[in-house]
């Protein structure tokens, strides 16, 4: 069975994420959203919201596609998540350029913890390029029209937030 892993903050999860998640799954028996519980970015919505978030939205991926799709919250080193998961690749997005520099180091760094675990990385549809979980945040603060960019739900919960 191979097991992928998509880690994440996913504060909130948007429509760029859900493509990454819906691609993703056509590589795999079995995806793992790792949501990272990442106390020092001071997330907008709490671990359990984002993991709510993620599971609704995944439901009818799941339906859809056949593939398993589950939340892991986790706190620990990525490749650390990836062993406890039993994922034999993990999956990253990237949207442009800029990301690369970054997920390149990952990787490399990654590699040298355990070179079993392979980087997969899948770019963003066009049209999900330029959205970013914290652009959709600060939307929504000055109360902009955020529902291009996530799904009807998480614009509610976004609502609900700072309406």
């Amino acid at each position: 069975m191979r097991i992928g892993l998509y880690p994440g903050t996913f504060d909130p999860i948007t429509l760029g994420h859900i493509d990454i998640i819906r691609r993703a799954s056509r590589l795999v028996d079995k995806l793992v959203i790792g949501v990272a519980i990442n106390r020092d970015k001071g997330p907008l919505f709490d671990l359990d919201e984002r993991v709510a978030m993620i599971e609704d939205e995944c439901a009818r991926l799941t339906r859809e596609t056949g593939v398993e799709v589950v939340v892991h919250p986790f706190e620990n080193l990525l490749i650390n998540c990836a062993r406890d998961v039993g994922a034999q690749i993990i999956v990253r997005g990237l949207r442009a350029v800029a990301d690369f520099e970054y997920e390149y180091q990952m990787v490399g760094m990654n590699r040298q913890l355990d070179d079993s675990i392979e980087t997969v990385f899948l770019m963003a549809e066009a049209q999900h390029q330029a959205i970013a979980s914290k652009l959709v945040k600060e939307i929504a603060r000055l109360e902009g029209d955020v529902s291009k960019f996530v799904t009807p739900r998480v614009n509610a919960k976004l609502l609900e937030r700072f309406g």
